[in-house]
């Protein structure tokens, strides 16, 4: 069995960001313990990786890069926003300690009322500048890692669109 299209795929991997140099850092390991485990074609995951994925095989390795735009986006300053100090205070009239943090992620609810979480960009006097790009965006990824399972998807999984059970969604 290869990894297609409606398969349940389980990795192990290790990613890394290219730094500004030609140099690698590495930012997660995914091992045997904890795998990774998605739905083929469902993942959620950049297009060009399934692309990379596709046709390998339980027990192959692999070693592959994505550029900006293979991965995540550019970034973009477009999806930098500035928000009023205010709006990050509670009923005390204080802003939580640590909240605003450079790097900390905070949640958000867009004009359609659906959850998005942006990443504290900048804190300059009275202003916050909030980041809603994806926290890999504007990066050169490498993957490494190995094909440790492939199954075929339930009814249920492909209805539902995501994996359930170890490694899934429990529900």
């Amino acid at each position: 069995m290869q990894i297609s299209e409606k398969k349940v795929v389980t990795i192990t991997y290790e990613l890394y960001i290219q730094s500004d140099g030609d140099d690698y850092e590495i930012v997660e390991v995914v091992g045997e313990d904890q795998p990774m485990v998605y739905l083929a074609g469902h993942s959620g995951l950049p297009v060009d990786f399934e692309v990379k994925m596709a046709g390998l095989k339980v027990g192959e390795e692999f070693d592959f890069e994505l550029g900006p735009q293979e991965g995540f986006g550019d970034f973009s300053e477009e999806d930098v926003a500035d928000f009023p100090l205010d709006m990050f205070k509670i009923e005390n009239g204080e802003v939580p300690a640590d909240l605003l943090e450079i790097g900390n992620f905070v949640p958000f609810t867009n004009d359609d009322g659906s959850q998005i979480t942006g990443r504290i960009y900048a804190v300059e006097g009275d202003t916050v500048q909030v980041d809603f790009n994806h926290p890999l965006a504007g990066k050169t990824l490498k993957f490494e890692g190995k094909v440790i399972g492939i199954r075929d998807a339930t009814p249920e999984e492909l209805d539902h669109g995501h994996v359930h059970g170890e490694g899934g969604v429990q529900h």
